[in-house]
């Protein structure tokens, strides 16, 4: 069954109910990008102390992590296997990437400073909580209004993201965008 995404990664299939789990496997090929090594085909988020989200958060959490391990590219520099297991996780404000190959040996392990993304984060926050306020009472053009300045953040976000990785990993737009979702999803405290 289709469903509008409500992050703006446009039309997805509903995910079944073990989607949501911390650990998630691809268990399909990458949808247009045929048998490439260069994807994730696990991802898991590491929190050390479980913060229980809004079911808005949790649904988001869900849909990134389904939709990279639908269709991504990642392809960490000077690596030319794949695919890859990654574990992502907040360690001192920084963003730790723990990448290992389909065997579990170890690829890479780096830390990003978060500082570059904090502003666009601190915003991107901002309009959610304004847009889940708005769909419960406001017209759909105000929500509408609203979506697009969310969307638009999202994307400042997710090439700010891309940007910042260029040196360490190669990403497709569609990837960015999600391990942005997931980095917000990581920031949020309760």
């Amino acid at each position: 069954m289709l469903m509008r995404n409500p992050c703006g990664f446009g039309w997805t299939r509903r995910m079944a109910n073990d989607a949501g789990k911390r650990i998630a496997t691809k268990r399909l090929p990458a949808a247009g990008f045929g048998e490439s090594r260069q994807r994730i085909q696990r991802l898991e988020l590491d929190e050390r102390v479980f913060i229980r989200r809004t079911p808005e958060v949790e649904h988001e959490r869900a849909v990134a992590i389904f939709d990279i391990l639908e269709q991504n590219h990642f392809s960490p520099k000077g690596h030319e296997g794949g695919p890859y297991n990654l574990v992502l996780s907040l360690e001192d404000n920084r963003l730790v990437f723990d990448v290992s190959d389909q065997e579990g040996q170890p690829v890479s392990r780096f830390s990003l400073s978060l500082k570059p993304l904090r502003q666009v984060v601190k915003d991107y926050f901002l309009v959610c909580e304004s847009y889940y306020s708005a769909i419960k009472t406001a017209p759909p053009s105000q929500i509408e209004a609203i979506d697009v300045g969310r969307r638009s953040l999202h994307n400042e976000g997710s090439e700010q993201l891309r940007e910042t990785l260029a040196e360490r990993i190669e990403l497709d737009f569609d990837t960015a965008r999600r391990l942005f979702t997931l980095l917000c999803v990581l920031h949020v405290r309760g």
